[in-house]
């Protein structure tokens, strides 16, 4: 009995500290994140944070309904269905190309890492100096074009043009594939050096072995880059604003800038509901995605 008793006391002192210790993550969890969480969903369904009347899932249908929300939709998803697909693959081959024996790998390695270090604001200058009507893009296209005789360029803006969004996905692109290069390089080097063997003894080449192999065994290191190159689409407001501000060309017009216009007008029941149609899309894809990486990988992870 005795020894029962010390047994549940030493069980509820290791606890208590246990609690202790976990005690100001919790608070802190709770306070930054579940309880504005519960707050959006609050102001989603209320008429406004001054009358706080009850409206049901009016804000969303008027959300939903508003051409600017449905502009902002459609490029995020326009912009990142062509820059994701291509931060993967072109991150994956750089991948694939550094692992062979090539000389100057490590420069190499530390070029695509550099942007990751350059601040936003010296990239924002650098673009406004490239893609500006009178940038070096331009000069260069058109210095181009008279050498060779193909074509007459007279130059436009690339921010305020139909092809406004290429700046963008190229700065996404160059801010993104060196991380991304380095997670596929690392889960390249986990791959089971005796498979790949066995199969080049096998006489498989090395297209059949990066399909049937590799591929099987990047599948979660391509889910997890897909996903994070999805979250980094949606980040990419902040180098756009700073390019054209509040109310940029048609189709630079992001789902951030209309948040952040609601926001500026104090509008908090359509900026809620907007965060959370946001929020179940993307649970929607990312769900998706894991689905398909559990079909075609299930073989490799049992």
């Amino acid at each position: 009995m005795k020894q029962s008793l010390q047994r549940l006391n030493k069980r509820l002192g290791s606890r208590l500290y246990s609690g202790a210790f976990l005690a100001p993550s919790l608070v802190g969890v709770t306070l930054f994140f579940i309880a504005p969480f519960f707050v959006v969903i609050y102001y989603a369904l209320i008429d406004s944070p001054v009358g706080q009347n009850f409206v049901g899932f009016r804000n969303f249908q008027n959300v939903l309904g508003n051409l600017a929300f449905q502009t902002a939709v459609g490029n995020t998803v326009m912009f990142s269905a062509l820059a994701v697909p291509l931060a993967v693959i072109l991150s994956l081959g750089l991948a694939v190309l550094l692992e062979q024996k090539i000389p100057f790998k490590s420069p190499l390695r530390t070029f695509f890492l550099s942007p990751m270090m350059v601040p936003v604001a010296s990239i924002v200058l650098i673009w406004e100096v490239l893609f500006h009507q009178n940038g070096a893009v331009n000069d260069g296209l058109a210095n181009f074009g008279a050498a060779t005789g193909w074509f007459d360029f007279a130059g436009i803006d690339w921010l305020y043009s139909p092809f406004s969004q290429l700046p963008i996905v190229l700065l996404f692109l160059w801010r993104n594939l060196g991380y991304n290069m380095i997670l596929f390089m690392a889960a390249l080097n986990n791959i089971p050096r005796d498979l790949i063997e066995m199969a080049r003894l096998e006489g498989g080449s090395g297209r059949y072995i990066f399909r049937t192999i590799k591929l099987r065994f990047l599948s979660p290191t391509i889910l997890f880059v897909t996903i994070l190159s999805v979250i980094n689409s949606f980040r990419v407001f902040r180098e756009v604003f700073l390019l054209t501000g509040t109310h940029p060309y048609g189709r630079l017009y992001l789902l951030q800038h209309y948040m952040n216009n609601m926001f500026q007008i104090l509008d908090y029941q359509s900026l809620a509901a907007a965060a959370i149609i946001m929020m179940l899309a993307m649970i929607a894809v990312i769900g998706l995605m894991f689905v398909v990486e559990y079909w075609y990988g299930k073989d490799v992870e049992g």
